[in-house]
């Protein structure tokens, strides 16, 4: 069975996830809107699953049909072949969107194709760990899709522990990437928080499958394969890594969150974490790499105004200490960032954060 695929990310991230699809041999990829597309069947979507470092959710679109009104839409729900891709035991949470369509009640359609599904293949409606299939109800056309992660993607299953307005995984994947990092060389984060970039960046230089620890709503389809999954999961061994990722912070509990993550993670040995502040901070021997950092924006952490003298700080200290060193630095105020005095490059787009717009701000060798 062959289908497009759909790779959500945050509005602003489309072309980088595209950029990582592409590298990890998918495609041909084509960019859209909150994500980006391309063929293929239930091992691309294990593997997109597993291996994809910066997607929200892994969505196979499974089929379409044309409906002007609930009675067409009920008929032809009944004729589709669900069977293909759910299973009688578990139950399905089916959730619509009307849009320039003569079906406009996005309940009644939910209601109507969930009922079809019920009556037809035996599946039942919602409660604890269902399905979610999307149906999509677009100038008179019905795109079915199966969400296949479930729990949202930047749940890698190891952090445990969070600090204030954390970055989630998926968007620390991307914007490492953005700054060049390919898994060689040292990443440092002088403010690390939970330590997202740090655990990223070590995950990814030792080769470790972002979803090699956790469950997938694709475990649950009728086209589910469990000897074909562990054979994928088990087929990339990690590579031995020689660098050592740094943290810092001032905050000693969030050093302590960092460092019981990267554990979890299995990257404990790959990563070191320290209570330190900004003006602490001096260049580790070795030879120079990349440092990201995500600083406290004043919208959710601090006021605007004092954050003026925490930017600049942080800037005279990585053009005196960090010298050949890359920065990414994000922020959701670009007046914070230009504080800083750093030679940044165009910024990025703007990037969806909870609530918030976020900007990636690049140098290139301090």
């Amino acid at each position: 069975m062959s289908f497009e695929i759909f790779l959500a990310t945050a509005p602003g991230l489309e072309a980088a996830l595209a950029l990582e699809a592409r590298a990890l041999g998918f495609g041909p990829v084509a960019e859209m809107p909150g994500g980006v597309t391309f063929p293929g069947g239930w091992p691309e979507v294990w593997r997109a699953n597993l291996a994809v470092r910066g997607a929200a959710r892994v969505l196979a679109r499974i089929g379409e049909f044309r409906a002007m009104h609930l009675a067409q839409l009920d008929k032809r729900a009944r004729r589709f072949d669900w069977g293909a891709v759910l299973r009688a035991d578990v139950p399905v949470r089916v959730e619509a969107t009307c849009r320039r369509s003569r079906i406009y009640h996005a309940g009644a359609a939910s209601q109507r194709i969930a009922r079809a599904i019920a009556e037809t293949l035996g599946a039942p409606e919602g409660g604890e760990g269902a399905i979610r299939l999307l149906a999509r109800i677009e100038d008179d056309l019905v795109t079915l899709s199966v969400d296949t992660s479930g729990e949202p993607l930047h749940r890698r299953g190891h952090k445990e522990a969070v600090g204030k307005a954390p970055l989630r995984e998926t968007m620390a994947a991307l914007f490492l990437h953005q700054c060049g990092f390919d898994g060689s060389g040292p990443v440092l984060d002088p403010m690390c928080g939970s330590g997202t970039f740090v655990i990223e960046a070590a995950e990814i230089a030792a080769g470790l499958m972002p979803g090699r620890d956790r469950r997938f709503a694709f475990e649950d389809l009728a086209s589910f394969d469990a000897g074909a999954w562990q054979a994928m999961k088990g087929g990339a061994a990690p590579r031995d890594v020689a660098t050592v990722f740094q943290g810092f912070d001032r905050d000693a509990g969030a050093v302590r969150m960092a460092a019981a993550n990267a554990a979890r993670a299995g990257v404990g040995a790959l990563t070191r974490f320290a209570c330190q502040p900004i003006s602490a901070l001096s260049r580790p021997d070795g030879p120079p790499g990349l440092v990201m950092v995500n600083p406290p924006y004043g919208a959710r952490i601090g006021e605007r105004r004092l954050l003026f003298g925490l930017y600049g700080s942080l800037g005279e200290v990585l053009r005196r200490e960090m010298r050949g060193w890359r920065v990414g630095l994000v922020t959701s105020d670009g007046g914070l960032a230009k504080a800083t005095g750093l030679p940044f490059l165009p910024p990025g787009p703007p990037v969806a954060h909870g609530g918030l717009k976020v900007t990636l701000w690049r140098t290139g060798p301090l």
